[in-house]
């Protein structure tokens, strides 16, 4: 202390040198009372609030110019009238059957607070909906109590605020050790197939596939408005729904505009990853959507309403361009329906809808994956050394091959790192994660826990996959690979089939499932899928079919038959091929080495063997060879052809164009015995 009493306080030259710390003098002036921290300025801020709205920056704004119905230019709206503009569409989404006009809609999270809250403006952004709503008419006096209040938009959120509405209102939302979001979809962890129903109407009667054999279970118009208006009236009750405005379909010519109203930042989330995530200029111009999906899935349907069998409801009107979910929140039920728009929308194009993976080589050949659950589609279409088009859902149309999709959609069930390396690094921050089990202090996922659900899934980006290419495009396929777990051992590994054999393979989706582990049950039990996806097929499948056909011959594609499944007899005597011998022919494919081959064919179904391949045993390659009881090699090869027949007994009655010519022609490529 100096000896006037002022304070000159400091570190001797040898302590700072010595301890690498910066030179410090505090020197007090005699009329200040305290030290004080100099160094940077003081935040420009008066109160919290002030201070947390320093926290964001808008890093973008609309530059766009905005396009009217009738051609002129809105490029001269100021940013409050475009986002007038913006909520009067999702309000006319939202629109009550008994009401011209939707809800009083207003952007931002209800519980959010601050200056520069989402929330700010939402008067004179109200203001501007309803001024737009005089254009259109005298105004609409609503003595309902809703009319009082406003239905907070969460539109187009990004992955990281998802999280945060998620884990903050959402029970069963965890973060976990690799940044994925894992979460709950309630009672339903799987599709309803049997509660899915489409409304038959002029427009769909001679369009849609109906009857025996079909999953289109028909309703009425009338029955559809009822779910709508139960639908529309509880997400209007909220406080906050979510909102996404997405594509589908990565070829542009194609592209379909699709809305999301959901009440669950998960279901936000898991369709913000599976769609195709517009920029923020398409948005600018996104306009009305082609199609909107009502999820009010935590609200069931009146099951005394006709047509309903429980309280879960899926409905699509392809009129009104429109889908309705009622009594689950399995978020599937969103991907799987946009996908039966799909089916139904394209074939009217002349473009194929295709449930398959899809990858493309270096010299830009490509492959179709068709298969069903357990014959390694998702592992054989996955392939390092090729790029990733799709895994699940592809267009084929005069331009080439394109995802519909935006992302994948993963079985986790004893998923490892070693065995689906890209699958296993896809699962991280943006990922969502259904019905998983993990460790309550590490939020490690334990895979192989089947405590909620055998049927877990991973939801991410396509992006994440290393080698995804990026648009999702390719060139016309070169080769269509049917996969096929035979379980009764009598399929070759590999088979190379003709247009007419490719139509009925195809048509018959066949694979097998391996015997239960009850008592009494000893034999394989062969499914058939129609199309590899008949769940989702809108129209017949031997349109399907015919078109598929129509595609390979102009294209000079050929279809191949890859048995995944056993050698040397059924499943309990003989042995699962062997996966690098299935690789071993899989590249081969896609090499066209097996197009040089030397063939054989065999007995019944009259398919074409190859009798050498390198890298795969020869006397594999026939299935008979590895049978040491020819008689039951024989027995059973009668057996799974009667399962084929029978099966197709379904199609072999169906009619394309004025005769029967096609389907004859389909016919006699089946089994003959």
């Amino acid at each position: 202390m100096a000896a006037n009493g002022s304070s000159n306080f400091s570190f001797s030259r040898s302590y700072s040198t010595n301890s690498r710390l910066p030179l410090i003098q505090t020197h007090i002036p005699e009329t200040e009372a305290v030290c004080h921290d100099d160094s940077t300025h003081p935040i420009k801020a008066q109160t919290i609030d002030e201070l947390h709205s320093l926290q964001k920056k808008k890093t973008s704004t609309p530059s766009t110019p905005i396009r009217s119905p009738l051609g002129g230019s809105f490029s001269n709206l100021n940013d409050l009238e475009r986002h007038a503009q913006k909520l009067q569409s999702i309000s006319a989404s939202l629109a009550s059957l008994t009401r011209e006009t939707g809800p009083r809609v207003v952007s931002g999270d209800p519980a959010s607070k601050g200056t520069e809250s989402p929330n700010k403006g939402r008067a004179a952004a109200a203001a501007a909906v309803d001024q737009h709503q005089l254009h259109h008419g005298p105004p609409k006096f609503n003595v309902s109590d809703s009319a009082l209040k406003f239905t907070h938009v969460l539109y187009n959120l990004s992955p990281a605020e998802l999280y945060e509405q998620a884990i903050k209102y959402e029970k069963g939302s965890f973060v976990t050790s690799s940044g994925a979001l894992a979460t709950l979809s309630g009672a339903k962890t799987g599709r309803s197939p049997r509660d899915k129903r489409v409304v038959k109407d002029e427009t769909t009667e001679n369009h849609l596939w109906w009857g025996k054999g079909s999953p289109n279970i028909e309703m009425d118009e009338e029955t559809f408005l009822i779910n709508r208006e139960r639908a529309v009236d509880y997400l209007n009750s909220l406080e906050k729904v979510f909102v996404n405005d997405q594509f589908l379909n990565w070829d542009p010519e194609h592209r379909i505009k699709v809305r999301i109203v959901s009440a669950r930042a998960y279901h936000s989330l898991f369709m913000h990853n599976m769609c195709i995530r517009p920029t923020f200029e398409e948005l600018e111009e996104f306009g009305s959507p082609d199609f909107t999906i009502y999820n009010a899935g935590q609200f069931p349907c009146n099951r005394y309403t006709h047509y309903m069998t429980s309280s879960t409801s899926i409905d699509i009107n392809l009129s009104r361009k429109e889908m309705v979910i009622l009594g689950t929140q399995y978020a599937g039920e969103m991907k799987k329906g946009l996908f039966s728009l799909m089916h139904y929308l394209m074939p009217l194009r002349n473009i194929l809808s295709l449930h398959s993976g899809c990858n493309m080589g270096k010299e830009e050949d490509v492959a179709l994956f068709f298969g069903l659950s357990g014959t390694g589609k998702t592992t054989l279409s996955t392939d390092p050394n090729r790029y990733l088009i799709g895994d699940d859902e592809h267009c084929w149309s005069e331009n080439g091959v394109s995802n519909i999709e935006g992302g994948c959609y993963a079985k986790c069930i004893d998923l490892a790192k070693d065995k689906e390396p890209e699958i296993w690094n896809a699962i991280k921050f943006g990922t969502v994660v259904e019905n998983v089990v993990f460790d309550e202090y590490t939020r490690e996922v334990d895979y192989t826990d089947k405590s909620v659900t055998e049927n877990t899934r991973a939801a991410y980006p396509i992006e994440y996959i290393p080698n995804a290419k990026i648009p999702c495009v390719a060139p016309h396929p070169k080769n269509v690979i049917l996969l096929a777990c035979d379980a009764f051992g009598v399929l070759p590994p590999v088979s190379k089939l003709s247009l007419a054999q490719t139509m009925y393979h195809f048509i018959s989706g066949y694979t097998a499932l391996v015997a239960g582990t009850e008592e009494g049950i000893k034999e394989p039990q062969a499914t058939f899928s129609a199309c590899f996806g008949a769940a989702f097929i809108m129209m017949h499948p031997t349109k399907y079919a015919a078109m598929l056909a129509e595609k390979m011959k102009q294209h000079g594609a050929t279809g191949w038959l890859v048995n995944t499944g056993w050698s040397g007899g059924r499943y309990g005597i003989g042995n699962r091929i062997k996966l690098p011998y299935t690789r071993k022919i899989i590249d081969a494919i896609h090499s066209g080495a097996l197009l040089d081959a030397e063939y054989t064919k065999t007995d019944v179904f009259g398919l074409e063997m190859p009798t050498a391949l390198e890298g795969v045993p020869s006397e594999i390659l026939n299935p008979e060879n590895t049978w040491s009881d020819k008689e039951a090699y024989k027995e059973t090869l009668l057996k799974l052809a009667s399962l084929f027949k029978n099966n197709f007994e379904v199609f072999a009655t169906y009619k394309i164009g004025a005769d029967q010519s096609l389907t004859e022609e389909i016919l006699s490529a089946g089994p003959i015995f």
